[in-house]
C-alpha cells in the first residue's frame, strides 16, 4: 500500500505530494513553523533512559547500510564516569549512487540536528561531531549556517535547553572529510575523525565503549537521526504502522521492517530522484509508479537494490520487495543505502563487474592484505575477460577469490570486501551465460559498457 503522505520529506516536496522543483531550504523560522524542536521538548520532559526505551520499542533500525536496531545501540553505552562521551554523525554519503541523505541536508536540516539533540540527550552526549562528505561543499556550507542557527536558539552551547551533561554544555561540530569512501565505516570515520589514516579498527573493542577518541562514542547515519523526531512526536506505536513490519509468522525477536525509507533511484529512468516510501514497497513499484519507468527504448535487465556492495538482482527479481530481509530472499549482502542503480539491457554485466571491481580495488585502505590484494585480482581478472583474454577457469577463480576474503570469511578488519565479494558473486552468478561467451568469443573483443 502505498504512503498516504510523508514522513521525513513532509518539508521537501516529493512526488506525488509535491513538485521537487518547489523544493526550498527550510531554515529555523520554517522548521518551527511546522512543529519543528517538539519533539525535543517532549523528550527533554522524559528521563534519558526512557527515550532510548522508546526507540527500542519502535524498532528503528540504521538507515546508513547495516540495518542494526539504533535503540539497541544507544544501550550499549556503558555508566557515565562524568568524562567525555561522543556521537559521531555518518554523513560521509560515499557509496555510489547514492544520495538520499543530500536530500535532508539539502533542504531539511534542522530535523536532523533536532534528532542529534534527541539523541544527545537520551545517551547523554556532551559532544556530537557531524562527520560529512568532503565533496558536499554546498551541503557543508548549508548545514553550517543550520548549526548556527541552532546556537543562536540555544539547542547547543551554553545555557542551552538540553542542559548540562557530564558537566559540560552539549556542543555539535561539523567536520568534513577528505573524500575516501573507506570512511563511511564506522571505525574508518572515528579514525579520521581524529586526524589519523582512515583505517577501520579491530573489533571488539566497539565504539559505544572505546570510540573517537578511545571514549563512549555513538555512530549513527543522518536519515537513522532525522527519524528520531517522529518516533518521539507520534509515539513508537504509531511508527510500527508504517512499513512492512516482520516477516509472517515470525517470532517476535526477530529483527523487523518498520518506518519509512528514503529510496533514491539513479539509471535511465524517466524521473532519477529521491523518493519517501513503506519499507517492503517493490523495486518494480519505485521503477515505475514513483520514478516514472525506464526512458524510452530502454528495457530492465538488473539493478543494484542498495549500493553497489550489496550486489545486484536480476530479470526475475524485478518485483523485489525493498525491506531489510531482502538479503536472505534474493541472495544479496542486505538492503544498504535502499538507492536503486538500475542496469539496461543493453549493458554488459562483466564490464558492471569490471567497473565495481575497479572502485573496490581504488578504495581499498590497503591495511588487510587480501582486501588490497584480491580487490585488485579481480579487477586485473575481470578487465582481462572484458578484453577477450579471458578462460573458462578465470570465472571459478572469480568466485574462489571472492570467497576468500571480507569479514564474513574471516580475513579482513572491515566489510569492503565483502562488498567487492557480494557485487561480483551476485553479478558472476545471476549472469553467468553471460560470462561463459565472455571467455569463448575469439581474443581481443572487448565489450562495450555505457559510461565507463
Amino acid at each position: 500500500m502505498p504512503l498516504e503522505k510523508p514522513v521525513l520529506c513532509q518539508r521537501i516536496p516529493t512526488p506525488p505530494w509535491g513538485d521537487p522543483a518547489d523544493r526550498v531550504l527550510i531554515d529555523y523560522k520554517q522548521y518551527i513553523e511546522t512543529d519543528g524542536y517538539q519533539a525535543l521538548d517532549k523528550a527533554l520532559e522524559t528521563a534519558p533512559i526512557n527515550v532510548v526505551e522508546q526507540i527500542k520499542a519502535a524498532e528503528v533500525r540504521g538507515r546508513g547500510g547495516a540495518g542494526f536496531p539504533a535503540g539497541m545501540k544507544w544501550s550499549f553505552l556503558p555508566p557515565e564516569d562524568g568524562q567525555r562521551r561522543y556521537l559521531a554523525i555518518n554523513a560521509d554519503e560515499s557509496e555510489p549512487a547514492t544520495f538520499k541523505d543530500r536530500l535532508l541536508l539539502d533542504f531539511d536540516p534542522h530535523q536532523v540536528i533536532e534528532g542529534i539533540a534527541i539523541c544527545m540527550h537520551a545517551c547523554r552526549l556532551d559532544t556530537a561531531y557531524f562527520y560529512i562528505r568532503g565533496e558536499y561543499h554546498h551541503q557543508r556550507e548549508i548545514f553550517e549556517k543550520s548549526v548556527r542557527e541552532a546556537y543562536d536558539q540555544k539547542i547547543f552551547g551554553p545555557q542551552a535547553k538540553l542542559g548540562k551533561i557530564n558537566d559540560r554544555w552539549p556542543d555539535l561540530f561539523v567536520h568534513r572529510g577528505a573524500g575516501a569512501y573507506i570512511c563511511g565505516e564506522e571505525t574508518g570515520l572515528l579514525e579520521s575523525l581524529e586526524g589519523k589514516r582512515g583505517w577501520p579498527r579491530i573489533k571488539p573493542p566497539f565504539p559505544a565503549v572505546a570510540g573517537a577518541f578511545s571514549r563512549p562514542t555513538i555512530v549513527n547515519n543522518v536519515e537513522t537521526l532525522a527519524c528520531i523526531p517522529h518516533v518521539i512526536a507520534n509515539g513508537s506505536d504509531w511508527f510500527k504502522t508504517l512499513g512492512k513490519g516482520r516477516p509472517d509468522g515470525a517470532p517476535a525477536h526477530v529483527p523487523a521492517s518498520f518506518g519509512t525509507k528514503l529510496f533514491g533511484i539513479s539509471g535511465p529512468v524517466i524521473k532519477p530522484d529521491v523518493y519517501e516510501e513503506h519499507l517492503g514497497v517493490k523495486m518494480s513499484y519505485v521503477i515505475e509508479q514513483l520514478a516514472g519507468g525506464l526512458q524510452p527504448g530502454r528495457k530492465y535487465k538488473a539493478a543494484i537494490p542498495g549500493g553497489i556492495s550489496m550486489g545486484v538482482v536480476g530479470p526475475d527479481e524485478y518485483d523485489c520487495e525493498l525491506d531489510f530481509d531482502i538479503g536472505k530472499r534474493h541472495n544479496i549482502l542486505g538492503l544498504g543505502t535502499a538507492c536503486i542503480t538500475v542496469i539496461p539491457e543493453d549493458v554488459s554485466m562483466v564490464a558492471v563487474a569490471r567497473n565495481i571491481a575497479r572502485f573496490f580495488a581504488h578504495e581499498s585502505c590497503g591495511q588487510c592484505t587480501p582486501c588490497r590484494e584480491g580487490t585488485t585480482w579481480m579487477y586485473k581478472i575481470l578487465s582481462r575477460i572484458e578484453t577477450g583474454d579471458g578462460s573458462t577457469g578465470d570465472l571459478d577463480l572469480l568466485l574462489e577469490l571472492a570467497g576468500s576474503m571480507g569479514i564474513m570469511s574471516g580475513t579482513t578488519i572491515c566489510g569492503l570486501a565483502d562488498g567487492a565479494n557480494w557485487a561480483v558473486q551476485t553479478i558472476l552468478n545471476k549472469f553467468w551465460s553471460e560470462f561463459e561467451s565472455a571467455v569463448s568469443r575469439p581474443r581481443n573483443v572487448s565489450l562495450a559498457v555505457a559510461g565507463t
